[in-house]
């Protein structure tokens, strides 16, 4: 190739997105986009010499939670960190546009609930530049980043614009209602949305404990959103439900004319629950049977159980609604751990209430035997006789004090691992059944979300590390496709997602052997010095964005080449 070249990957095993085999290539990237593929004679200003390693495309990540953190940060960290490049945010129904000044406080509500992003945090990093949905993807353009975004209109956002209280009262939509919602749809599709999203589970509340406004939105409100994406011709469905109204052959049904209405793509999130073990089984018989007759309806799953970490420096602990506790919580952590040791006030903690004082309501349904030691290095596969329960028969004590004490492990550094689905017989048999399914997308890592005591935007390193080298279940090609092509396709985003030419200059240049995962930890780094988990990945030896090296070797390199994608454009 003739003149100059930016960047040269070159003596890599090219694994390039599809799902092929891997072969040996060099690869030049120009105006950040993949300009040649083979031996490549011409110098690129930039040069990373990958022999030995794995060159990938940078991993495409359709839900993440990003909405806040977009408005005041420049690195999308934890993400960035585990290879992803391009990030799907604004799913389960909420976000901040469209949104009247008036209903600012509303969304920060809900936002906080569902999420687990502090209010305080949002109060102090969001802007509010914005009213309509294209201004707020437009005040995001304003910043650089160090990944990619593409950003879903937010059902309840929607709701609440068109029918004010009347949506936090889950009343019903009128006709002027549904058109008016269908219009904004539209319009946020043409504006650069790639989707709307929504919420039916009864575990989205706001900080008051109100239910999401759009849990009880009936059909032909949810059919009126998605004929907005018929309108525009673009944009698929993001749902997240209990798939209990009243049953989950009747609420699929309903999605499945919804999406055969409006012609366009919906995915769910999919889970193995503990109460209804099997429902899972049926969504995807229903899911099998959608797409057979071409009404292209997806499973979103994780690769592992989805669980908490509770911890001293996490949001909630098990005693952290007992009066003793909340009186020394604002200790810091070495004189919260002394104070613990005290054998005074470890009686008084381990006698007061748990409950009553509570703010995490998951508590009142958790159970000991289904929570344990998480370890360094972190255990996410714990055997049923390592649950605290199981500990605290052997040793013959209250599971209240085995957990107490493993809390003060490692000067109260460690955590409690519960996994709250996908883990019904203490193992990882559901989360592989359903990444089994050819219809399956692998996701649900929640990036940006949950920052006080759920870290599970580390998916894609999970997935290379434990079902790849550790378990062998899937090939690297297949593991890289399901991160890459697959997330890409189910998005819309067909310039990206493969090495192949004129594709988009995103790559991962991975060490295999060295795939890992750094131990999880709070930091104090959000707006007003906010908290939130992190966890850091090994093997990464470069994450490149357009064709600009943004981390080497988990380091950022201080490039921003992400920017704001639209749908439409």
């Amino acid at each position: 190739m003739a003149g100059n070249i930016s960047l040269v990957v070159r003596n890599g095993t090219v694994i390039d997105g599809t799902g092929a085999p891997a072969f040996e290539a060099d690869i030049a990237i120009n105006d950040g986009k993949i300009v040649e593929i083979g031996k490549i004679s011409g110098r690129g200003v930039e040069e990373i010499d990958a022999h030995g390693k794995l060159v990938a495309p940078g991993f495409v990540d359709i839900h993440t939670h990003y909405d806040a953190q977009a408005v005041w940060d420049t690195q999308m960290t934890p993400s960035s960190w585990h290879g992803v490049t391009t990030g799907v945010m604004g799913n389960c129904g909420v976000g901040f546009a469209p949104c009247r000044v008036g209903d600012r406080q509303k969304l920060v509500e809900l936002m906080e609930g569902v999420e687990d992003i502090p209010g305080a945090v949002m109060a102090e990093g969001l802007s509010w530049e914005w009213e309509s949905f294209g201004e707020y993807l437009s005040a995001l353009e304003r910043r650089q980043r160090d990944i990619d975004l593409c950003a879903l209109l937010p059902h309840a956002a929607v709701r609440v614009f068109v029918m004010g209280d009347r949506a936090i009262r889950h009343e019903a939509a009128n006709q002027g209602d549904i058109a008016q919602m269908r219009q904004l749809t539209e319009q946020a599709i043409r504006d650069g949305a790639f989707g709307i999203s929504t919420s039916r589970t009864i575990s989205h509340k706001s900080l008051k404990g109100e239910y999401t406004p759009t849990l009880r939105a009936a059909e032909d409100e949810l059919t009126g959103l998605a004929m907005g994406m018929k309108d525009a011709g673009a944009g698929f469905l993001e749902l997240v439900g209990d798939w209990n109204q009243p049953d989950p052959v009747t609420e699929f049904a309903m999605l499945r004319r919804i999406i055969e209405k409006c012609g366009r793509t919906a995915v769910f999130s999919i889970t193995q629950r503990h109460d209804r073990t099997e429902v899972w089984k049926d969504l995807l018989k229903m899911v099998d049977e959608s797409n057979a007759a071409g009404v292209s309806i997806r499973p979103v799953a994780a690769p592992r159980a989805i669980g908490i970490l509770l911890g001293l420096e996490g949001s909630q602990n098990p005693f952290s609604g007992t009066p003793t506790y909340k009186s020394i919580a604002h200790l810091p952590l070495a004189e919260r751990v002394a104070a613990m040791r005290d054998p005074e006030v470890r009686a008084k903690i381990l006698s007061d209430d748990p409950v009553k004082g509570s703010t995490f309501p998951l508590f009142h349904r958790m159970s000991y035997t289904k929570m344990f030691r998480f370890g360094h290095p972190a255990n996410y596969e714990p055997k049923r006789e390592d649950s605290i329960t199981a500990i605290a028969e052997r040793q013959n004590r209250t599971p209240e004090e085995v957990a107490y004490d493993i809390l003060l492990e490692d000067d109260g550094q460690d955590f409690i691992y519960c996994p709250l689905v996908n883990y019904v017989d203490y193992d990882l048999s559901g989360p592989e059944a359903m990444l089994a399914n050819k219809n399956t997308i692998m996701g649900l890592g929640d990036g940006g979300a949950h920052v006080g005591f759920i870290i599970d935007s580390g998916f894609p390193t999970w997935l290379l590390s434990y079902w790849g080298k550790q378990r062998n279940r899937w090939s690297t090609e297949d593991l890289i496709r399901r991160l890459t092509s697959d997330t890409a396709g189910a998005a819309g985003l067909s310039d990206r997602g493969e090495i192949k030419l004129g594709k988009k200059g995103d790559l991962n240049i991975l060490d295999w052997d060295k795939i890992a995962f750094g131990r999880p930890y709070v930091a104090y780094d959000l707006p007003t010095g906010g908290r939130r988990l992190l966890q850091k990945a090994d093997g990464y030896e470069a994450t490149i964005v357009s064709g600009q090296v943004t981390y080497r070797n988990g380091e950022a390199t201080g490039k921003l080449p992400g920017q704001m994608v639209r749908g439409q454009r």
